[in-house]
């Protein structure tokens, strides 16, 4: 790949995805890209990004945006959200929620969606407290090709070894060949959508519980801000937002705020509204210059 048709894949992934690729990362772009030319049948990188820049195939340039997309996700992955999720959020709707009986959690980046059945299987485990509730997940990705294998809940046997528990796989999943497949119980749970994170996601509403995991880190501040800065409003005022171990809202965004028992976890930040002046305060005194 020549430095021209690497600066010009740093602007587009930037532009497209919020990806910052450094500038030691060729040697990564020219391996992704060489499988994506053998998947298509396309003699060459140069050849490909010819292709690409000529700007008449969208379909490939989002292919070259999926390449280069890391797709990095597992099981019930850090453990420790989950166990906040369950231990503390899902406590606290449950108290403060009792009226409208309503649960709903956006994972966005979901990958191919162990992290959305991983949820799925927890919300299941607490069927019997949230009997007659309304439960929806979300699961977003930019990319297409994951969001289809998301949506089959179709894994392989490395898939399923990494992060699942025995039980949960005897319970949760049936034999499909040498695959395994997520039950249709919970695959009616989640629903999956196409979605960039640098676009707007107001028509998504509000979510009680947002996951964003190992992405923030993908991303240069600007980015970070902007990503941030659409993700808050989608917060219900009791919402709360999961990030990566790495990661943080410190510095990036004043409407969120660190929990401050839980790492990882942040929450909207209390609007702070200006002293109301009285009238009389405001009105001048008797013999003032303004009575006159």
């Amino acid at each position: 790949m020549t430095e021209t048709d690497f600066a010009f894949l740093r602007l587009l992934l930037r532009q497209r995805s919020g990806l910052a690729l450094g500038p030691d990362k060729r040697y990564l772009a020219e391996s992704r890209l060489s499988i994506l030319c053998r998947r298509r049948g396309i003699e060459s990188i140069d050849v490909l990004m010819q292709q690409v820049r000529l700007g008449r195939d969208g379909a490939l340039e989002a292919a070259v945006v999926e390449a280069m997309t890391t797709n990095e996700t597992l099981f019930f992955r850090d453990s420790t959200p989950f166990n906040v999720v369950r231990d503390v959020l899902l406590p606290e709707k449950l108290a403060t929620s009792a009226g409208n009986r309503s649960l709903r959690i956006w994972c966005a980046a979901v990958s191919s969606g162990q992290e959305a059945y991983s949820l799925a299987m927890l919300i299941d485990g607490m069927a019997d407290r949230l009997a007659g509730w309304r439960i929806s997940i979300l699961g977003t990705d930019i990319s297409g090709e994951v969001l289809e294998k998301a949506r089959t809940g179709l894994y392989s046997q490395f898939e399923i070894q990494r992060g699942l528990p025995i039980q949960m796989l005897l319970k949760h999943f049936s034999q499909r060949g040498d695959k395994w497949q997520v039950s249709e119980r919970l695959r009616s749970m989640v629903e999956f959508r196409p979605h960039n994170l640098l676009e707007r996601n107001d028509q998504f509403g509000r979510f009680d519980i947002v996951f964003c995991r190992n992405v923030l880190i993908y991303f240069d501040l600007p980015t970070k801000e902007k990503v941030l800065g659409l993700l808050a409003p989608r917060l219900a005022p009791d919402g709360a937002l999961v990030l990566g171990a790495t990661e943080t809202v410190v510095g990036l965004a004043t409407t969120l705020r660190p929990d401050p028992h839980q790492r990882g976890l942040y929450r909207q930040a209390p609007v702070m509204r200006p002293p109301v002046t009285s009238a009389l305060a405001q009105r001048p005194s008797i013999g003032s210059t303004a009575a006159h």
